[in-house]
């Protein structure tokens, strides 16, 4: 999974320990993301950060190119239009990379652009989306888990 500009470290923290539970098998975190040499996410990761690769990279946008033309698919996690429901995406066939982005702005454009599919989480309460490490939580285990 691609982890762009994840401004707070509980949340990075927690996407670590979902990434474990789910058996992702990397992170990548960009721009702002925290890595886990930070003291505090460390303690949110509660050990994750020990099980699951990761690596950190200055630029999102570069990221998501280089893993694209690697090879992957790159499936965003993001509200709007454009976005299809989470909970009719396809099987997954083959290396596919989730994107989460930051909690206020989003996934960056430049991402979305590059895209092969944009999927959102329902939202039937007052607020237009959840927070981040919930939405990857749930785009993780429905994705991984979904039709087994």
């Amino acid at each position: 999974a691609l982890l762009d500009n994840i401004r707070s470290i509980h949340n990075v923290g927690s996407m670590f320990r979902t990434a474990d539970g789910a058996g992702l098998a990397h992170l990548y975190l960009a721009g702002i993301t925290a890595a886990p040499t930070h003291p505090r996410l460390a303690k949110a990761a509660l050990g994750a950060h020990e099980t699951v690769p990761w690596s950190w990279h200055a630029n999102g946008l570069d990221t998501a190119v280089s893993l694209r033309h690697a090879g992957y698919r790159l499936w965003a996690v993001e509200t709007g239009p454009q976005a299809a429901p989470l909970f009719a995406a396809p099987p997954l066939t083959g290396p596919t990379l989730l994107v989460v982005g930051n909690e206020k702005a989003g996934v960056d454009p430049g991402i979305l652009a590059i895209c092969h599919r944009i999927f959102s989480l329902p939202m039937r309460g007052h607020k237009e989306s959840l927070n981040a490490a919930v939405a990857f939580g749930i785009a993780a285990y429905t994705l991984r888990f979904g039709r087994e």
